[in-house]
């Protein structure tokens, strides 16, 4: 038995060091480069809560090897050890921990999100995200030469609450793109369209669906939400971090769900603004439709917060 335990820990020590992360990675425990300013919020919840699974599962580890080795049955004696059927203060010891472990919990998720899902009165930039089978657009709400039109009134972007309309840029025309599985990024070959987004200025995402529920997910933004028909999500990030990053549907959405990826392109904010002008030059104005419209339940909700 103990050639075996060496052999297991032996075993497990080497699946634990040769794997691919390199020293540098180790602290983010499995989460990509945060490129964005909220990203680091969500990066210090997520190794929080890896250090506080890890101290307990120390904690019950180390509760179990101490009884197993330590109150084993002797080889010379065969009584029966003393059985213990009430103890009080154990038992409110098990009930008291895993309830301060949880409400520890709850305050940081809780506080996390509620910065996490903050949305400013005027950002600086908002893109509507229409997700459908099996692919993405991308309406640009912009003041843009060369387009015209309101994006508050637009029919367009009917289905997008009046709530989110508020932020609408004044007599924004707007330009967009939308993606197929087969488009690719002409830069990088990855599949996908490509969202364009300028460095240190604040985005918000307008989610909405045309069909089933999908999720909206820029995998170094660290952030995900879903995209549901007939009701509207929505949340901003600041990037912090010129590149092209990977997207991607995080939802099951169906038999062709592998396929709906996407890039995100950051860059300068002129650069951005230029992407804007080559959209207007492909005659790419105007709106695509943003998604079905709200359901009867969403209305009333709109209804009773106002």
């Amino acid at each position: 038995m103990r050639r075996k335990l060496l052999q297991a820990l032996t075993a497990g020590l080497v699946l634990a060091t040769a794997t691919g992360c390199t020293w540098e990675d180790f602290p983010r425990l499995g989460m990509p480069t945060p490129t964005t300013e909220e990203a680091p919020r969500i990066l210090s919840l997520w190794q929080g809560s890896w250090a506080a699974a890890l101290a307990v599962g120390v904690l019950v580890w180390g509760l179990i090897l101490w009884s197993a080795f330590f109150h084993r049955r002797s080889r010379t004696k065969v009584e029966v050890p003393p059985q213990t059927r009430y103890n009080m203060p154990i038992e409110a010891l098990y009930t008291v921990v895993p309830l301060i472990i949880v409400s520890v919990f709850f305050y940081f998720t809780a506080r996390d999100e509620s910065e996490l899902m903050k949305l400013e009165k005027n950002p600086d930039v908002t893109v509507n995200v229409v997700g459908f089978q099996w692919s993405w657009c991308f309406n640009y709400v912009e003041n843009v030469d060369g387009s015209t039109g309101d994006a508050k009134k637009s029919e367009e972007l009917e289905a997008i609450p009046d709530r989110y309309k508020d932020a609408f840029p004044a007599d924004a025309g707007g330009v967009y793109d939308c993606g197929t599985p087969g488009t690719r990024n002409p830069q990088t070959n990855n599949p996908g369209p490509t969202l364009w987004l300028p460095e240190g200025k604040r985005v918000r995402f307008v989610l909405t669906s045309r069909d089933v529920i999908h999720s909206f997910w820029v995998v170094p933004f660290l952030m995900k939400q879903d995209v549901i028909p007939g009701h509207t999500n929505a949340f901003e990030v600041t990037p912090s971090r010129e590149g092209t990053f990977l997207g991607k549907c995080a939802e099951l959405c169906g038999v062709d769900h592998s396929r709906m990826l996407f890039n995100v392109k950051v860059v300068s904010p002129e650069r951005y603004e230029q992407h804007l002008k080559d959209l207007v030059k492909k005659g790419q104005t105007g709106y695509v439709p943003a998604g079905i419209a709200q359901t009867s339940h969403e209305k009333n909700r709109e209804t009773n917060n106002l």
